[in-house]
């Protein structure tokens, strides 16, 4: 069973390359290839989740699928993420600066489905020396619900990302 969690990053990363933003995953499971541009690499750095109602039960929803009411149970989560971008070495770190300006823009406008952008902020370009690049850490505190499934028994079937609900 899991929490959802391991396919959050790369819902982030595919949202920021959608949008015309480069961007990959931190700890790819393939070798990464060599860029000459910028690019922002997703991680998670922390998840604080907390109750969302009595016992985190959210009611019952019908599957068309399986022809059955499915109970429905949650968290509400806080996700904090790592997106930082990283430059070649060479450059004065105008490409990085670009990068995070594209960044902001598409962040400023909201985040992936289902998730809602609470703090967006960035600290100083620095060189890292074990990439040998250019890297500005910025990270991004979004809010969203992590949802489970219940069969008949009671057993958790399935959890998966829902959106936050609009006010």
């Amino acid at each position: 069973m899991s929490a959802g969690l391991e396919r959050i990053r790369q819902v982030m990363a595919d949202y920021l390359v959608s949008r015309g933003i480069a961007a990959v995953t931190a700890w790819p499971m393939s070798p990464r290839q060599a860029r000459e541009e910028p690019v922002v690499v997703v991680s998670v750095r922390g998840c604080r989740a907390g109750p969302a109602s009595f016992q985190n039960y959210l009611g019952e929803r019908y599957d068309e699928a399986s022809g059955r009411w499915e109970e429905r149970y949650g968290k509400k989560a806080e996700l904090t993420f790592g997106l930082d971008i990283y430059a070649p070495e060479n450059g004065d770190g105008g490409m990085l600066q670009e990068a995070f300006d594209a960044l902001a823009g598409v962040l400023v406008l909201g985040g992936p489905e289902g998730m809602e952008l609470r703090e967006f902020s960035c600290g100083q370009t620095v060189r890292d020396a074990e990439s040998r690049r250019l890297k500005r850490p910025v990270e991004a505190v979004c809010t969203l619900w992590l949802c489970a499934v219940a069969d008949a028994g009671g057993a958790f079937v399935d959890f998966e990302l829902r959106g936050v609900m609009k006010k």
